[in-house]
Order: structure tokens, then sequence, then C-alpha cells
């Protein structure tokens, strides 16, 4: 085994680097995003990269090409984690690509293009809420809107980056332009290649995403006073609209996945008393566009005739879309013939999880490649796990790839 068990001994020494104790949790511009940061741009250094921190503390490492002038191939993911989280999402698609580059060195290889790795500073968004940072600022996608983030404690994000040490005036300049193509590697968050039998994956598209705020607002009143008939409950409103939520999903199996991840009771409610107010949000994904906004709008009108049969009112916040996004298929082709150079039969599935390389695809052509998961298949919990044979296998074929890759002429 080559690379295996390497990748997944760095994996256990970045779960090191946790805001919890006893779990990994790491945000964007915590000192603990400081200090793997610089364990990543010293692994990127050791494999024979330049590497450092940009203006908004993504890591980005370069490996020079073949001559001065070569165009750019990125790679990378995203370095920050959801809360009590598993140690491969994101991460391995960062330390199987410096494992190519760490290999390619050694040999004294160099490719016909200059290969970048970026570790991504916040895709997950659990600081701020505003997801894909680091990769929308690549993408000439950050808005100056995002600054004004403010995260639990009220620190505006502009003030925890000039805090970290970072620039917000120069955030523009990480804007890329001719890039010849981003290819993700990725665990894949889910059975599929798990109940097939499969190591890896090719990627065919990107699920786009709706989310919403929703607040349902009653009247609070005495739990033993008011008789059933007439109280106006807002907690039970709103767990039917929850249920409404999942039944209207459940239907479409093939195109919708629905789920209510925030349940709140203003408050946080009391055992006598009758809520009164209770916020949830709505997370809508499909790889088909069409049939996710058409969900939004169908649910909102389900979801409003609930409210008026029930006596409550619902505001109703769509307060974030992602587009759907198709992967390359000149990338995912190439991808594929790597694949089948290791033996392995190739499967093309969907991502219904969102990715850093849908911000990427605004600018290059993009692929990615998954990799097996075990224990069902699950992601964002600390039982997420992947074996060292398989990330040996995932890493080979992204090298492969690399190695066969030809940028087209500019």
């Amino acid at each position: 085994m080559k690379f295996g068990k390497r990748i997944l001994e760095q994996a256990d020494r970045l779960a090191e680097f946790t805001e919890d104790e006893g779990r990994l949790t790491r945000t964007y511009l915590t000192p603990k995003h400081r200090e793997a940061g610089e364990q990543i741009a010293a692994w990127m250094r050791e494999a024979g990269m330049e590497a450092g921190f940009d203006a908004l503390g993504n890591v980005v490492g370069r490996y020079a090409g073949d001559r001065a002038d070569a165009p750019v191939v990125l790679t990378g993911s995203h370095m920050d984690t959801v809360v009590d989280a598993g140690r491969y999402d994101g991460t391995f698609g960062i330390l199987t690509a410096i494992a190519c580059v760490q290999d390619l060195h050694k040999r004294r290889k160099r490719l016909p293009f200059a290969f970048e790795i970026v570790a991504f500073c916040d895709e997950e968004g659990v600081r701020f809420g505003v997801t894909l940072i680091g990769s929308r600022a690549l993408a000439g996608r950050f808005t100056p809107e995002m600054l004004k983030a403010r995260d639990k404690d009220g620190v505006t994000l502009k003030e925890a980056l000039v805090a970290f040490g970072g620039r917000p005036e120069a955030i523009p300049l990480l804007s890329r332009k001719g890039i010849a193509a981003f290819v993700e590697s990725h665990i894949e968050q889910g059975p599929v290649l798990l109940d097939e039998g499969l190591p890896v994956g090719v990627v065919t598209s990107i699920a786009g995403a709706s989310r919403v705020k929703a607040r349902v607002t009653g009247l609070a009143g005495h739990a033993g006073t008011v008789p059933m008939p007439g109280r106006r409950d807002a907690l039970a409103a709103a767990a039917e609209m929850a249920l409404a939520v999942e039944r209207h999903c459940a239907s479409r199996p093939r195109e919708l996945v629905g789920t209510v991840g925030k349940f709140a009771i203003a408050g946080g409610g009391a055992v006598n008393v009758i809520p009164g107010s209770v916020e949830f949000t709505i997370d809508l994904r499909s790889g088909n566009d069409a049939h996710r906004k058409a969900a939004v709008a169908e649910l909102q009108v389900a979801l409003n005739e609930i409210a008026q049969r029930r006596g409550v009112t619902l505001d109703w916040d769509l307060f974030f879309e992602l587009e759907a996004m198709p992967c390359d298929e000149a990338l995912q082709a190439a991808l594929a013939e790597s694949v089948k150079a290791h033996g392995v039969a190739v499967r093309h599935l969907p991502s219904g999880a969102g990715h850093d390389a849908m911000e990427l695809a605004h600018i290059a052509p993009m692929a990615m490649l998954f990799v097996r998961c075990g224990d069902g298949g699950i992601s964002h919990n600390p039982r997420e796990t992947m074996t060292a044979e398989d990330a040996d296998i995932a890493t080979s074929v992204l090298l492969h790839f690399l190695e066969n890759f030809q940028p087209p002429n500019p």
C-alpha cells in the first residue's frame, strides 16, 4: 500500500485540532482553523510545494508545472467541519492531493500544468451561516455583504478575519481566471458505492439546494385552562408542517430530498405553556433545479394552508438558493479511464451534497471523484469511516488522472 495508511494517519492528526473536547468541531477563523491550516501547509511544503494562507484564510499549495507559462489545474476540499463531525469529509480531498504531489516530487516529475491544492477555509457555514466562502472567493462570487454576517457572539466575519490576520480588502484579488480544470476528490457521504462493492465512482452532477427559515406564530396560553378546540398552538402546527415536508419529498424519491434540520420554541418553551412561536428550517435538494423550485412553491402553499386551518401565521424566508451543477463530460470520461486503469468498474452517480466544486464550476471545467464510505455511508457524524485500501485506490486513480491529463491549448 503506497498512500492509504499515511493519509488516514494524517486525518487522525487533523482531527486533533478541535474546538470541542471529545468531538470534532473546527470552524472558520478560530485558533483551531489556524492550527489545522498550518499543519496542512507544512505537509504541502514537505511534499515539494510552496504553501501558505491567502487573504481569506484558505491554505493554498502550488506545485510548479514543467514550464513557467503552464496553465493551472486546481484541486482541494474544505478543512472546516460541522459540529461533532467525521474526520474524512473535506480533509480527504486535501490529503489525497498532497500525497499525489509528494509522489510526483519524489520522482522529480513535473506536469504540463501547475498543480494547486486549496484547503478551503469554510464550506460548511457553521460559524457565520454563509457557505462555500473560500471557493466563492476563488470563483469571483464573494460579495461584500458576506463580511457583515455575524456569529452567535455578534462578531462579524470582517472583524474575525482581521483578527485572524486576513485582509478583507484583498479578497477581490483572489478571483481566478484561466483555470484549465478543477477536480475534487471526496468521500461519497452515502451508501451507493458501499452497497455495490466499489471503492470509487465518478460524479455526474451536484444537486442544487433551497433553504427556508420558517416562523409559526400562534397564541401562548396556559396548558391547563385553554380548551383543545380553541388552541392556536404554534408547535403543533409546526410539527404538522415538518411532516408535510417529509411527506411531499417522500412522494418524489428520485428527484427530491427535504430536511427540517432546526426546530426551536421561542424562549425554550415551558412544560405548562402552549407554545406561541416556533422557528424551523427546511432544506430542499435536487439535481433538477425545476423540480426543486417547484417544491419550494408547492410547500409554501401547503404549509400556509396548515397555518390557516390551525389559526396561526407562517412567515416564510427563502434565504439561500444554489443551482445544481453538472460535471464536465470530458473530465468525467478522463476520470473513468483512470478508474478502469485500476481494474475497477466505472460507476457514475450524482452528488446530493453540496461541494466547493460547485463554485469552481463557474470558472473552470469541473469534475469529482467519489470514494466509498463505510458504516452505511454515514457522514457528518463521528461514525464516518473509510479504509486505507480505498484511500490508496482513490489516490492512485487521482494520480493517474493527473499524469494523463492534457490541458487544452489556451
